[in-house]
């Protein structure tokens, strides 16, 4: 039987705070009806399942678990324009959120930039540059 990889969880020190900020990025994301202070999900395209998880909950269910001291994932947001790539980002900078990296051209041609989310998650921001 072949693996398929329909979901990813993302473990979270505070799951209001984390879901206030995903919302920011325009996931909506619904608390799990027997676990609500402890797990929420978010159907995203193409069938992939987002999941957040306190750490509380991660550590219960993985033995052994800690929270690493920085975040070990980067989420890719695409978004419509570089103009919005700048404006997501002094957004969410204006609202607290720490910017890891301003924005700027890739080489690899596209506008790009990253945030970390409130438990230290990288979240890249991205669009594609206009063609020459």
């Amino acid at each position: 039987m072949q693996a398929s990889v329909n979901a990813l969880d993302i473990a979270v020190g505070d799951l209001g705070t984390a879901i206030e900020f995903y919302r920011r990025l325009g996931l909506e994301f619904v608390r799990d009806q027997y676990m609500p202070e402890d797990h929420a999900g978010c159907d995203l395209p193409n069938g992939l399942h987002l999941m957040l998880d306190t750490d509380e909950l991660r550590g219960k269910i993985t033995a052994g678990w800690t929270p690493p001291k920085t975040g070990r994932i980067f989420l890719t947001t695409q978004l419509d324009s570089p103009a919005a790539v700048d404006a997501k980002y002094a957004e969410l900078t204006a609202a607290g959120v720490t910017g890891l990296q301003e924005p700027f051209d890739a080489p690899w041609r596209m506008r790009y930039a990253t945030v970390a989310d409130p438990s230290g998650n990288g979240i890249d921001l991205y669009a594609d540059l206009p063609a020459d």
